[in-house]
């Protein structure tokens, strides 16, 4: 690792930022010098303002990664180097459309569950439908976090530095509990291998990622599915279960309820439930018979 590197990591773990974010971070950073062949200390606004028309133009990356990859450089340039000769106002970020998100039905669900080459794997995707996880949340859960006295799962430090309890349901903790016979594990609950990070470490939310996408490889879904659908369609069970938004953005983490109240456009309940302003205007007159003309011969 180069030494600006580091610098970058300790700045970012001094911001409590996750390791996710900060590894996509020095990613983008080391990617935007490579892209010019210069050390990024020795970049300017030019550069950027190449590189992100290069992204866009010809990697023809979506706007919602464009945009991560210029708030990498954002934070490199102004908070890091403390550069003041850049603007970043100068460099509007692309306008990303909004789409809905993904959900999985519970059939799809139980197809991929069933579909997991291993204890482990399945008992990932068990967590993530059964709490609502982010994939690096779930990598980082520790053996300890499983209180079955209380029935919750605390998550530790998630997205913005947030505790937050969520309900542990019988199920969930009967699959834990065959696991934890299999696997043993003593510290973070879904461990690494002495090949890659060491049994002490955590697996890598890659490995999250892989496991739901082979699952779903296997289950026969051809949509794009990632560790985030099976978080989305968490959410609108419970929505569609009757449960208050409110208490649905306590448990997925969100620090707007905005970014919750996007599970009303999936919710097939609260869809039905919406009346048609058509189907409350009164009955129309009877349709009139069609004017025939004559024909004269």
């Amino acid at each position: 690792m180069t030494k600006l590197r580091k610098q970058m990591l300790e700045e970012l773990q001094r911001r409590n930022y996750s390791a996710a974010t900060a590894r996509g971070y020095i990613l983008a950073v080391k990617q935007f010098a490579e892209h010019f062949g210069k050390a990024p200390d020795q970049l300017g606004a030019e550069h950027l303002r190449s590189y992100q028309l290069y992204l866009l133009q010809e990697k023809k990356l979506a706007p919602g990664t464009v945009e991560a990859r210029m708030s990498a450089l954002r934070f490199f340039f102004k908070k890091m180097l403390k550069r003041r000769d850049i603007h970043f106002d100068d460099l509007p970020f692309p306008k990303t459309p909004r789409k809905l998100p993904t959900v999985l039905s519970p059939e799809e669900v139980c197809r991929m569950i069933d579909q997991t080459t291993n204890l482990m794997h399945r008992t990932i995707l068990m967590v993530l439908y059964g709490t609502g996880v982010r994939r690096t949340e779930l990598s980082l859960l520790k053996v300890s976090d499983i209180d079955s006295t209380r029935m919750v799962i605390h998550i530790r430090q998630g997205k913005g530095a947030r505790d937050r309890d969520i309900p542990l349901s019988s199920k969930l903790l009967k699959a834990l509990r065959e696991y934890w016979r299999w696997k043993k594990p003593m510290n973070y609950l879904f461990p690494s291998t002495a090949g890659q990070r060491g049994v002490e470490a955590p697996i890598s939310d890659k490995v999250v990622w892989w496991a739901v996408r082979e699952a779903a490889r296997r289950a026969g879904i051809t949509r794009k599915i990632g560790p985030h659908s099976f978080r989305h369609s968490f959410a609108t069970e419970l929505l569609e279960a009757g449960t208050d938004l409110r208490t649905i953005q306590l448990l997925m983490g969100h620090a707007r309820l905005e970014d919750t109240t996007i599970y009303l456009h999936l919710s097939r309940r609260h869809l039905e439930m919406t009346i048609n302003p058509l189907d409350q205007l009164p009955s129309p007159s009877p349709t009139p018979t069609p004017h025939t003309e004559d024909q004269s011969s």
